[in-house]
């Protein structure tokens, strides 16, 4: 799936307007957002949601992205930026709003930030509080192209995320091209982390590697409360997960803490 204009071969990406994006008129389908708390828990305190798609009939991710190809792949990013940024201000969220992104359909930053901005300017939502999630089980097809995406977000006034790190194609390199606000440590090594001294070891090596690079570090897909006491034994602060919260369909679901 091409991302330099070079390489655009089928895909569309002539610029959406936010009533085409709100209505799935330039997909073909339709689908909403779902909404699950990130958190500091020390201080009990909703940072922000990270939005996920979801199927009008409750259809998870997987079937939303079923949907996508190389057609509408570009119309499908831009899509996914209205609805969560409509949402969001629709829930009255007071924190960010964390939205993935596919680097593969930016062909460039700067134009295909525009929808974005609309959207912003028109759901009265800071360009501040909107934090983009690159993750990293993505394969990207150009490092350079995705560095230059960042660099150019985060000169914009946008956040931006490092999601899934640990379980993708790039890992260190990744972080060594650019450093993201936020970085996401991968459920995989969230899962059992209690009884696994390596994952352990792992986790408090990124944590300082975190620290030196001036990166916030969050621990996502925590389930148990073993494993979220292993972590903030590590010194981990910001959490995601069904412990505190499964993701609410076009709502913010109520916060449970340990």
């Amino acid at each position: 799936m091409g991302c330099n204009s070079s390489q655009a071969g089928p895909t569309d990406y002539t610029e959406l307007s936010c009533q085409a994006c709100r209505n799935g008129e330039a997909l073909g389908f339709d689908f909403s957002m779902a909404f699950q708390p990130i958190v500091d828990a020390g201080h009990r305190e909703i940072l922000g949601y990270e939005a996920l798609c979801r199927g009008l009939d409750g259809q998870g991710a997987m079937w939303v992205i079923e949907q996508v190809n190389d057609h509408n792949l570009y119309r499908f990013d831009q899509t996914c930026r209205v609805k969560a940024i409509e949402w969001a201000s629709k829930l009255g969220i007071e924190g960010y709003v964390s939205i993935n992104f596919m680097p593969n359909a930016v062909y460039r930053p700067e134009l295909c930030i525009r929808t974005t901005l609309h959207a912003a300017s028109e759901w009265d939502f800071p360009v501040e509080r909107i934090l983009f999630e690159i993750t990293e089980a993505e394969h990207v097809q150009d490092k350079y192209h995705l560095r230059d995406i960042v660099r150019y977000y985060q000169a914009s006034g946008f956040k931006t995320a490092l999601d899934d790190f640990g379980a993708g194609y790039a890992g260190l390199n990744m972080l060594a091209s650019f450093q993201p606000d936020l970085l996401k440590i991968d459920r995989e090594l969230v899962i059992d982390i209690d009884q696994h001294l390596a994952k352990q070891v792992i986790v408090r090596h990124l944590l300082a590697l975190c620290d030196e690079l001036n990166i916030v570090p969050l621990a996502e897909g925590v389930e148990t409360l073993d494993e979220y006491h292993c972590l903030c034994d590590l010194g981990v602060e910001r959490f995601q997960g069904y412990l505190f919260a499964k993701p609410g369909f076009e709502t913010l679901p109520t916060v449970t803490w340990p």
